[in-house]
């Protein structure tokens, strides 16, 4: 591949820090903004990926937008050797919009494994964990079921040029 300049990096993740557009072919009319062709757009993402400059995509879900009004992050103290196998089954309930491990924090968090589960009510959320605790075989495991009391704003990462580079391309 041919070089990719700092400033065609700079502007390629300042597009994709936006969100992508909610149409068919997002990289296509990411494309067409830019005056390159959509092929040339993955070929500098996946140059950008490489490079580690992106590390990940992710969506964010305003559920509150699709009706959904109860939000339990559960919480998983899960045997380190079955994080994955444990993981990869609750992960494929369409109720589970986030599903990641994180390291404990002992004494004082011993949780590992976490699931967020939307809802339209606090309820429902308690029966699709129970859904979930059955269908994985997890009624050993403990957990808790977190409810958020407030919806704080919900946004992508967000990168910004090192200073010299801002300068050099300003």
């Amino acid at each position: 591949m041919a070089l990719i300049s700092q400033r065609k990096e700079q502007v390629i993740i300042d597009w994709l820090a936006q969100g992508l557009p909610l149409v068919s072919r997002p990289y296509q009319a990411i494309a067409q903004e830019l005056n390159l062709t959509e092929q040339q757009i993955l070929n500098i993402i996946q140059h950008l990926q490489q490079k580690q400059k992106i590390k990940r995509f992710g969506v964010i879900v305003h559920h509150r937008k699709l009706g959904y009004k109860a939000n339990g992050m559960v919480v998983w103290d899960i045997e380190d050797n079955q994080v994955e196998q444990l993981g990869h089954c609750m992960g494929r309930f369409d109720y589970v919009t986030l599903c990641y491990q994180r390291p404990r924090r002992l004494p004082h968090w011993r949780y590992n494994l976490f699931t967020m589960i939307h809802g339209q009510s606090r309820q429902e959320v308690i029966r699709n964990t129970q859904k979930m605790i059955n269908a994985c075989h997890l009624q050993q495991v403990n957990h808790e079921i977190l409810f958020s009391k407030q919806c704080f704003k919900q946004r992508g990462a967000h990168y910004q040029s090192p200073p010299l580079l801002k300068a050099a391309i300003g």
